[in-house]
């Protein structure tokens, strides 16, 4: 399942929690302005997808929305099903006016 920035925008605003799924060094300069946010990049998400919560929605977010697609089918391959995909990413996030942290 897809989403857009701003129905993204609205299911973290009422609850779901946003995996940005960016190498640490993409995070650095903007990151998702949402009350959760959790940071595991697509290159470690195997090893460390037991650590997302099980029981809120998750919205996989990356740069464009490619790596994000790909992470979102690996959690859906362990079990996990309450997942979406933010396509285009925070370059569509951005583009739309949704909130940003910038240079942190």
């Amino acid at each position: 399942m897809n989403l857009t920035p701003r129905e993204a925008y609205d299911e973290a605003l009422a609850g779901a929690v946003i995996i940005d799924v960016r190498e640490k060094y993409l995070t650095a300069y903007k990151q998702f302005d949402v009350p959760v946010v959790i940071y595991i990049p697509n290159s470690i998400i195997q090893e460390k997808y037991k650590e997302l919560p099980p029981d809120v929605p998750l919205i996989i977010a990356d740069s464009a929305g490619l790596r994000s697609h790909e992470s979102m089918h690996f959690l859906l391959s362990t079990g996990l099903t309450n997942i979406a995909n933010l396509a285009g990413g925070i370059i569509e996030w951005e583009q739309d006016g949704l909130p940003l942290k910038k240079n942190i």
